[in-house]
């Protein structure tokens, strides 16, 4: 027997919906019209205030600090993605904010150079950047004003990444991402707004995500972990970054995949680079990833400092005199939970400083 087949007229419906959708998606990609219509609109309020810092023992710092923390929040994209940014300043001194990594096509007065693409944002101003993200990578923000001493020694600098459309296979099994941030100090300068910075002086404390240790932070991994690892040079010295009981596989340079990537144990991270290392966690131990150069390992020269972590792995016991025994610990330090939280700006508590010299420019 036959049956007749009935197709209920909601059905009939839906499918010529479908079917008018997928002809308008074939148009559009045809014709190029979704490349701006599609992409996603997204807004953020930055401050810059004056803060102060623990960045190492017996070092308080005053730093020029985006949203009042320093390293400043995490900015999320996509590629493609169009970006507002509103840019209040509660400082004492004029600032930009420059998107290091972002090519600005068709918006060069997005730039933030002062006295090239823009004016500079005098204290009690604001100021509002509208650029595209037209290319994918670990990226980051800074000022461009006196950056000798408002980028190198005062903290003016937070990450940006920006997730590609077409991820690779490699980065695909990643299980923890991580962000490094490497920066220099100069104690006589810490307390003194506008003076630092210059050829003749000297840096005397070394840090990463602007700590020191024994201020820094574990990262904790088990066996089976993929990490990604983002250095990115905020401050103007080259760190050798050293991984022991590891090899890490370079995968990126200044966010452009590598069409080569190859295996080191040593990363130099020079100002304004970024690298992006991929990890397999598969020696479990306790591990240390320190900078190579020695005078970087000291604070002040006093030894053990500057930007050391250990890789703590699940289950390995920690002897009394371990170092890090009693540790109170913050998953968040190198950005990790920030990371896994979608798309958008992520401030970070434990990276804010103290207000100083604030009065009625704070907003």
């Amino acid at each position: 027997m036959i049956r007749k087949m009935t197709i209920p007229i909601n059905t009939l419906r839906a499918s010529t919906v479908a079917r008018n959708l997928i002809n308008t998606l074939t148009f559009c990609f045809l014709t190029g019209v979704y490349t701006s219509s599609w992409a996603e609109q997204r807004e953020f309020n930055l401050s810059i205030d004056e803060v102060s810092i623990e960045a190492a023992p017996g070092l308080t710092n005053k730093v020029f600090a985006f949203n009042g923390q320093v390293p400043g929040p995490l900015i999320r994209l996509k590629e493609g993605d169009d970006v507002m940014v509103h840019v209040a300043n509660n400082t004492t001194l004029p600032h930009t904010v420059h998107w290091h990594g972002v090519n600005q096509t068709g918006s060069w007065q997005q730039d933030g150079v002062p006295s090239i693409t823009q004016e500079a944002i005098q204290p009690g101003e604001s100021y509002t950047y509208k650029f595209n993200v037209d290319r994918p990578g670990s990226l980051w923000y800074h000022c461009h004003v006196n950056v000798w001493e408002h980028v190198a020694i005062r903290g003016m600098w937070g990450p940006m990444i920006v997730d590609p459309k077409n991820p690779s296979a490699l980065e695909k099994e990643v299980t923890l991402d991580a962000i490094l941030m490497m920066s220099t100090w100069q104690s006589p300068y810490a307390n003194v707004y506008g003076k630092g910075g210059n050829p003749q002086d000297v840096s005397d404390y070394f840090s990463v995500n602007a700590r020191s240790f024994p201020f820094t932070q574990p990262i904790r991994v088990k066996k089976g972990d993929v990490l990604r690892m983002r250095f990115i040079g905020a401050g103007d010295e080259t760190h050798q970054m050293h991984m022991h009981g590891h090899d890490m596989l370079i995968t990126h340079k200044d966010g452009y995949p590598l069409t080569s990537p190859y295996y080191v144990d040593t990363v130099p991270v020079g100002p304004g680079e970024r690298y992006d290392v991929i990890v397999k966690m598969n020696n479990p131990g306790l591990f240390i990833m320190h900078d190579h150069v020695d005078k970087h390992m000291t604070n002040n020269g006093a030894s053990m400092g500057g930007p050391v972590t250990v890789f703590e792995y699940e289950g390995i016991k920690m002897n009394d005199w371990y170092a890090w025994k009693s540790k109170v610990y913050d998953p968040n330090f190198f950005y990790s939970v920030s990371l896994t939280q979608g798309y958008g700006l992520f401030n970070s508590a434990p990276f804010m400083g103290k207000i100083v010299e604030q009065g009625k420019r704070r907003r």
